[in-house]
């Protein structure tokens, strides 16, 4: 029987899009252009922090920066949450069985609060030594103190902004993430300088401002979508009674998601790896690493969105059983994937320091950052290819392959690091001639992955 003949479906509750009509790049286009808006607003949550913070001097923007990876400890939890839920529910969304979709969306919410919860108290209780070990220098270390006090607990908002978004992107309504994140920037945005700088109060914060600003501009956002859902704008419902753990679910959830959470915690890991091995260079040297890592974030943001575009596109499909379509996604999502990053890496050779200057005037972090983003930048047509595929990875229910490459990538970077470090006349021009080197080889490998697990889940009709 042909399992890609396309039938008309029947009409889908509110807030429902489906992704099994039409054409599948038009979907992936769709999905990607809401999601890339709120991740450019998100991302401009860590521009701006960076860009006010940088008039208190290289200490600060050093605290800012080692901070800010803590962020991928948080990434890997909630993308495990993402991840699986996204899988989940748009896989039944494809097959319309609508109320498993409600069950699954609130059984997410109860899981996304636990883990919050969770990683508030353990962030909190370890803040000042994770301070202590990555920075480069006292200084920088009691002002990354402050900032991680206020940043935490806007980390641990993120579990519940992520439990809400995911499933909303499950089902293909991606409005009501976008206008909460664009109101939540634009009070960031308002309230970073009055507490950084102290306006009208005569108050500076300093740092910690950064962190309270970005922290109350994620709660408002949190609070914005739960009026979206209690308004009834959309057929789920935020049901406490529904809460109660479903451990099967749970497990259901964290089988799935936890391969990509950690691939997270392995970036994770390397991030601290580059930070422990860069502390001889100087808070200098750390900051010019931190914006260009904050400068490669932001033009990694299109991969991102494709990547999270072709994951509830290629779930609803896969749901649906039309796995020509499925191909037809990834195919499409690889070619488009190509052509932003092959501009943002043009950008980078051309105009590093105008890039990195924008956030910081110090000549040696301009130039710690403008040897950061050329070199690294020649990997990017890989990076971005492998965010498409492991969002294919993520449609399909199977992200171990996904994890199985990354894991690889993060051995054959992280110990050739180590090693070298120790030996005299290290630069840290060898860290990013070793990360793109790595980042090829696990191109590499997910394709050869990738390939089999189409073939398996996904094969080519007759």
């Amino acid at each position: 029987m042909d399992t890609n003949i396309e039938v008309e479906a029947p009409s889908a509750p509110r807030g429902v899009h489906d992704m099994t009509q039409g054409k599948p790049r038009a979907h992936v286009v769709r999905v990607m252009l809401f999601i890339l808006a709120g991740m450019a607003i998100q991302t401009l949550y860590g521009l701006i922090d960076i860009y006010w913070v940088g008039r208190l001097g290289k200490e600060a923007v050093a605290a800012v920066a080692v901070s800010s990876n803590l962020m991928f400890v948080s990434l890997a939890a909630t993308q495990m949450l993402s991840v699986g839920c996204v899988a989940l529910v748009s896989q039944a969304a494809g097959r319309k069985e609508h109320g498993e979709v409600q069950r699954l969306f609130n059984q997410v919410q109860s899981l996304a609060t636990w883990a919050g919860a969770v990683f508030l108290v353990l962030g909190l209780a370890l803040h000042r030594t994770y301070a202590e070990r990555l920075s480069g220098d006292a200084m920088t270390a009691e002002l990354a103190k402050s900032f991680l006090l206020a940043f935490i607990p806007a980390l641990a908002l993120q579990f519940t902004m992520v439990g809400l978004g995911s499933a909303l992107r499950g089902i293909g309504d991606m409005k009501p993430g976008l206008v909460a994140q664009t109101a939540s920037v634009l009070l960031n945005m308002v309230l970073a300088p009055f507490l950084v700088f102290g306006w009208v109060s005569g108050r500076p914060l300093g740092v910690f401002g950064a962190g309270l600003a970005t922290l109350l501009a994620t709660a408002a956002a949190v609070v914005g979508l739960a009026v979206y859902l209690l308004r009834g704008k959309t057929f789920l419902r935020l049901r406490l009674a529904d809460w109660q753990p479903d451990l099967p679910t749970w497990r259901r959830l964290v089988a799935i998601g936890l391969p990509s959470g950690a691939e997270f915690l392995l970036l994770a890991v390397t991030m601290g790896v580059i930070y422990v091995v860069t502390r001889p260079f100087g808070s200098e040297a750390q900051a010019g690493f931190g914006i260009g890592l904050r400068l490669m974030q932001a033009g990694f943001m299109p991969a991102v969105a494709i990547s999270f575009s072709a994951a509830a596109v290629v779930g609803q499909n896969y749901g649906s059983r039309a796995y020509a379509r499925v191909r037809e996604t990834a195919l499409e999502s690889v070619k488009l994937v190509l052509g932003f990053m092959l501009f943002f890496t043009l950008v980078c050779q051309v105009f590093p320091a105008q890039l990195v200057a924008l956030f910081s005037p110090a000549p040696d972090v301009i130039a710690a950052g403008v040897d950061y983003l050329q070199v690294t930048s020649w990997g990017y047509f890989a990076s971005g290819i492998v965010f498409v595929c492991a969002g294919v990875f993520q449609g399909l229910g199977n992200t171990w392959p996904s994890l199985a490459a990354s894991g690889t990538r993060a051995a054959a970077f992280v110990l050739p690091v180590l090693v070298l470090s120790a030996r005299p006349g290290f630069r840290m021009h060898t860290i990013w001639l070793v990360s793109v080197a790595t980042t090829l080889g696990q191109l590499g490998l997910q394709q050869i992955l990738l390939r089999r697990e189409l073939a398996l889940k996904a094969p080519v009709s007759p």
